[in-house]
């Protein structure tokens, strides 16, 4: 499966800069409102150090990782839902992304003007206010888009779902100076902002009770807890070309242990509920992305559909025993090479051959 993340903000809040340095990809940058007018697409691999590791050991050059799509979506301002700045440009979107990245500003810089042209005075206050903002933007939005679907239901029963903004999970990026990186105390006040936030009895013009889930008569849908992430976006620009490794040495002398793009895509795994399992052999070392709790054949479906509906078995081993041990050979002699079936439910670091006949 693809995964699809839209990074959104208020103008001005780095939320460009942040996609150059996760992306790679020379987005423009500029200390003005919509310097971002079409979103800015970038597809990077996720940083799976396993698959270095089988590579040496199947001894093949080949290692295809998953990938992740992220959408740089124009800024937005307070009434972009009735047409302001962009006006609703942006919702498609955010509509096509299974999660989104709500970059918010949580530093003090005079020489970078906020979009409601403000003094810089409380960042807590700032960036709770910032957040509200687009909240509300897309809450207007979910709540025009639910006057169209009645309208359209009344001709048309089946008229197809419309997934709502509101509905989508959000990872708040925080992006803080320097110091905010190791600050627990700003970060716990930052947390407090996104809890009290989504501990509204209704979230937009929609319910927990009016979630796509029960909609499709499948119960109401359990509450995500949000997710927090602290970066300095220009720190991660700066790493911009360098190794994984020296990424790492560089983000030591921080007090930081992974970068913005490893943060992101573990909250992103975490909050969607997605996990990896491994293919590997001499042709290539390859990692999927399927959803928790899918059983075999669902995630031989995701290599090619005839592997589904084919399926027969599937030899598996979890990646610490071949990691451990060093070879397959070994792994078979340890008795920890095993067959499943149909039933069996996928688990993440699965090493996995499928058997099938089609």
């Amino acid at each position: 499966m693809n995964l699809k993340i839209g990074i959104v903000g208020l103008p001005n809040v780095g939320k460009s800069t942040l996609f150059n340095a996760l992306t790679n990809a020379g987005a423009l940058a500029a200390n003005y409102p919509f310097a971002t007018i079409e979103p800015n697409v970038g597809i990077v691999p996720v940083p799976d150090e396993r698959l270095d590791v089988l590579a040496k050991m199947y001894e093949t050059d080949k290692i295809v990782p998953a990938t992740v799509e992220f959408v740089d979506i124009a800024g937005l301002v307070a009434g972009a839902s009735k047409g302001e700045g962009l006006g609703n440009k942006f919702l498609a979107h955010i509509r096509e992304c299974q999660a989104i990245c709500h970059v918010v500003r949580a530093f003090k810089n005079d020489d970078i003007v906020r979009a409601d042209n403000k003094p810089e005075d409380d960042v807590i206050k700032q960036a709770k206010d910032d957040i509200d903002i687009i909240n509300l933007e897309l809450q207007l939005a979910d709540e025009e888009t639910r006057t169209k679907i009645e309208a359209k239901r009344k001709k048309d029963p089946n008229d197809e779902f419309i997934p709502y903004l509101t509905d989508k999970p959000v990872i708040y990026m925080f992006n803080v100076d320097e110091n905010g990186l190791t600050d627990k105390g700003l970060q716990d006040d930052l947390r407090r902002i996104i809890t009290s936030t989504d501990d509204r009895p209704e979230k937009g013009p929609q319910s927990v009770l009016q979630s796509k889930n029960f909609r499709e008569g499948e119960g109401p849908a359990r509450p995500v807890e949000n997710k927090a992430i602290f970066v300095n976006a220009k720190l991660e620009e700066e790493m911009s070309g360098m190794s994984r490794a020296e990424r790492k040495e560089f983000l030591k002398s921080y007090g930081v242990e992974h970068d913005a793009l490893e943060e992101l895509i573990k909250a992103a795994y975490e909050t969607l509920g997605l996990q990896s399992f491994l293919t590997a052999g001499k042709k290539e070392c390859r990692a999927w992305t399927i959803k928790k709790g899918s059983t075999a054949p669902e995630a031989a479906g995701t290599i090619h559909t005839d592997f589904e509906r084919g399926f027969i078995a599937a030899n598996i081993c979890k990646y610490d025993d071949l990691a451990r041990l060093g070879s397959e050979k070994a792994v078979k002699e340890a008795g920890l090479l095993r067959t499943e079936g149909k039933t069996y439910v996928m688990q993440d670091g699965d090493v996995v051959e499928f058997k099938f006949n089609v």
